[in-house]
């Protein structure tokens, strides 16, 4: 362990970490809440879901730059910067004039949001041995988790009762006290080298993930765009990895991401976001406007993700010690598919049971391979490398976020237009348009059929992602020579547990 983790008070510095993550964590759902307000009020329609692409695409982007720079100058620089701009981003959304200008400051946001989680997540890394390791990661599950419930109910507080503004100011109070904290607590002797920052290899690598990002968010631009954007991923990115060969101090080390112990954890990464995504943005659209249930009843299917998600964690102590890491992780993963079948036996009788089941099934099955996937990364690099290796886990589960958003919405406006005649389908996507819309088609017989089959396509589809996961999780190296990395996240899970 490094100096830093000596001499830091690491149950100070885990809340502080747990709090800035819940800062961004939160941001996305509490943001949906509160959209249909905005555009109420600032108008602009048309950059609706730019709202969101615009951060996930400057957080996406930034994600690994952050690692590597951490690796250079250190976490505690970097990860403070990083919140700096993500508040100066959150103060300058509440001013919003325009749509526009929402979408540019959302843009600022998330240049600072892409520092924050792989930096935090590098210093649990650092600051705990592998046998302590697993306590904290379900500490950080659950933030997660409770972030995709709390999130919501926030949200519609505050707009019904507050400016719509204080969706965004309220990260300042928390911000600032995040940085008090890490400022005093958070202590590194970093050996400062001369390192050349790759900033060639940075622009490259940022051109060519938001050409990818924006043509699969804009699928409905015309044809010449859409090869535009695809010829400029292609070129940029093929430059970026001559670049990356080449370059003295790489932002992605090839070698690094070829290893196969980060390649297949960082496939199997992806995919859980993509199906999760699918899960926590399609689950609550069914609930409430085909079961015609309440928000809250939603906001309940969801919960069950805090539920299933930490208690593997918590269990995987015990699993390990049975069955081993590897039998564990392959059929404990087993249960992210599974949990996705429940989707697919929801009709619009159904109980809000059953859908509840799936996301406790998915939730357990995700916090497996999340804990996994984590701790066997940073253990298998040195601490120069262990920035680097921890943001392509974070960079491959926003990245599968993004994706599995464009991709699973994209079914489900296809499944509307398949089942709908032109006029209906016009219709039932301006019920979705408004803030009451859910209860109408609950409440009339013929669309709220069309929306549940056109559902059920989407369901598919993370049904299939779900099934790729749990495949791909097969191809991760853990074998015998892992009984010491089975051993040691047994036993701290062991003890989160008591």
């Amino acid at each position: 362990m490094s100096n830093a983790a000596q001499r830091s008070n690491r149950v100070l510095i885990v809340a502080t970490i747990m709090l800035a993550t819940f800062m961004v964590a939160i941001e996305a759902t509490i943001v949906a809440t509160a959209m249909p307000r905005i555009v109420g009020e600032l108008g602009g329609f048309s950059y609706y879901s730019w709202v969101f692409s615009a951060f996930l695409l400057a957080q996406s982007t930034t994600t690994v730059i952050y690692g590597k720079l951490s690796d250079i100058f250190g976490r505690k620089p970097v990860l403070i910067g990083g919140i700096l701009i993500f508040l100066v981003g959150s103060l300058l959304c509440g001013l919003a004039w325009s749509m526009m200008s929402l979408v540019l400051f959302r843009l600022l946001q998330g240049l600072g949001a892409g520092a924050i989680q792989p930096v935090t997540m590098t210093i649990i890394g650092d600051l705990f041995k592998l046998e302590e390791r697993g306590r904290v990661q379900g500490a950080m599950a659950t933030v997660w988790a409770t972030s995709a419930v709390v999130g919501p109910l926030a949200g519609g507080i505050i707009v019904d009762n507050i400016s719509w503004a204080w969706i965004f100011w309220i990260n300042l109070p928390i911000g600032v006290i995040s940085i008090i904290a890490f400022m005093v607590f958070l202590k590194e002797d970093v050996a400062h080298k001369q390192a050349k920052i790759d900033y060639l290899g940075s622009v490259l690598f940022s051109i060519s993930i938001v050409a990818l990002l924006v043509m699969l968010t804009e699928t409905d631009a015309s044809a010449w765009i859409l090869l535009s954007l695809f010829a400029v991923f292609v070129l940029t990115g093929l430059l970026f990895l001559a670049q990356e060969k080449r370059a003295p101090e790489p932002i992605i080390s090839i070698p690094l991401w070829s290893r196969r112990l980060i390649a297949t954890s960082n496939a199997a990464t992806l995919l859980a976001g993509m199906a999760l995504i699918g899960l926590s943005t399609i689950l609550p659209l069914y609930v409430q406007g085909v079961l015609g249930r309440s928000p809250l009843v939603a906001g309940f299917t969801l919960t069950m993700l805090v539920v299933g998600w930490p208690l593997a964690v918590m269990l995987s102590s015990r699993f390990y010690k049975a069955f081993g890491i590897r039998r564990t992780l392959r059929v404990g993963s087993l249960m992210f598919p599974f949990g996705a079948c429940f989707l697919l036996f929801l009709t619009p009788d159904s109980s809000p049971v059953i859908a509840g089941a799936g996301s406790f099934f998915m939730g357990f099955g995700m916090g497996l391979i999340s804990l996994t996937s984590i701790v066997l990364v940073q253990d298998s690099v040195e601490w120069s490398m262990r920035g680097s290796a921890t943001a392509s886990i974070i960079f491959a589960r926003s990245l599968g976020n993004t994706l599995g958003a464009t991709v699973l919405g994209a079914i489900l406006n296809a499944g509307i237009n398949h089942y709908a005649s032109g006029a209906a389908a016009a219709g039932l996507h301006e019920a979705l348009n408004q803030p009451t819309g859910l209860s109408t088609l609950a409440a009339d017989p013929a669309i709220r059929a069309v929306f549940n089959a056109a559902l059920h396509w989407s369901f598919w589809g993370v049904v299939v992602v779900a099934v790729l996961t749990f495949f791909t999780t097969w191809l991760i190296p853990v074998g015998p020579s892992q009984k010491r990395e089975g051993a040691a996240v047994a036993a701290a899970s062991e003890a989160a547990s008591h």
